[in-house]
């Protein structure tokens, strides 16, 4: 209702508000309908276009350019997976590079519909800069995320790999924030450059850290390369020059799917995945196997069953903007 009151048409809310709030049923509050206030901020502000055109600027048989007008981004990426997902089905491999698209929320969202639909998906970003980088002093790169689903057998759901090339994405940073909670020391660094616990220190510095060290930052690099580069489009710091509010207008996002049965018999290797992860489970007597994306579906359970906890001071973020909620 307050995108629909913003001058966004139905189908766009539809999708706009379905992948916000699916981010909080799966137990990530950070991508959730906290980025609601932002995104209307966005489109007020006219840095959000609330009814985007949006076109292909480039097409081949297996791949496409769409150009997301700097629409929503989370309806701009459904639409771009489905690109990838509907190419995919007819060559084995489709690919969509969407340029002009603002903050799409999660990685995972996008990924995990290709897998829903049977097929590998894969789907990337660039965003601000918001990560050091080779020993900065300040961030140089977006931790650009990465997601991978793969589908699982029938009845299964996916296992999806969403992971920010930061140790931590900024926003679990501020949920840590509001919830009180201290952070591990190797999430960031404060304004002097030492490593902190306190996620208000970090987030006051802007320095967080990249995992795994050059790992992390070669990862982010190269994801760029495979965005802004590669769509002819704005770099993380080009971005930030021209919105520095972290809606992330102007990046671009690559989006991937692999139709399994261009490669192998889809119940082979539905079997193969099952086969793989039930070694892992009974190789160490009292190991403890979690799988990518398994504890946002323990989340699911317990929000479908108890409600979906939403702190307080989110609370009066959407009230103020006119959202009420069914608040137990």
């Amino acid at each position: 209702k307050v995108l629909a009151d913003a001058g966004v048409p139905a189908p766009v809310c539809a999708i706009e508000a379905e992948v916000m709030a699916e981010a909080d049923l799966l137990g990530v509050p950070s991508h959730g309908v906290r980025m609601l206030p932002g995104l209307v901020r966005g489109i007020r502000d006219g840095r959000v276009t609330a009814n985007p055109q949006i076109k292909l600027a480039r097409e081949r048989l297996a791949s496409c350019v769409l150009d997301g007008d700097n629409g929503p981004g989370r309806f701009v990426s459904v639409q771009a997976m489905q690109q990838a997902v509907g190419r995919a089905q007819h060559f084995g491999i489709g690919a969509c590079l969407a340029t002009r698209v603002t903050h799409w929320g999660r990685a995972h969202a996008y990924a995990c519909r290709a897998a829903q639909a049977g097929m590998i998906g894969i789907c990337t970003t660039n965003a601000i800069p918001n990560m050091l980088a080779w020993g900065s002093s300040r961030p140089l790169l977006g931790n650009n995320p990465l997601a991978i689903a793969v589908p699982r057998g029938r009845g299964q759901e996916p296992v999806v790999l969403d992971m920010a090339m930061s140790q931590a994405a900024v926003g679990k940073i501020g949920t840590f924030l509001r919830e009180g909670k201290k952070v591990p020391a190797n999430w960031g660094l404060d304004t002097t450059g030492q490593a902190s616990n306190d996620p208000a220190a970090i987030l006051a510095g802007g320095k967080i850290l990249p995992f795994g060290d050059h790992k992390g930052v070669g990862l982010a690099f190269i994801m760029e390369l495979l965005t802004g580069a590669l769509s002819g489009g704005l770099f993380s710091h080009e971005i930030a020059q021209i919105d520095s509010t972290g809606l992330d207008s102007g990046s671009s996002k690559l989006f991937l799917a692999l139709d399994i049965s261009a490669f192998v018999d889809a119940e082979r290797f539905g079997q193969r995945v099952e086969d793989l992860i039930a070694w892992l489970r009974q190789a160490e007597p009292g190991l403890t196997i979690t799988l990518p994306g398994e504890r946002g579906l323990q989340a699911r359970e317990r929000h479908l069953a108890d409600g979906i906890p939403i702190h307080a001071e989110i609370v009066a973020q959407l009230e103020a903007m006119g959202v009420r909620l069914n608040l137990a």
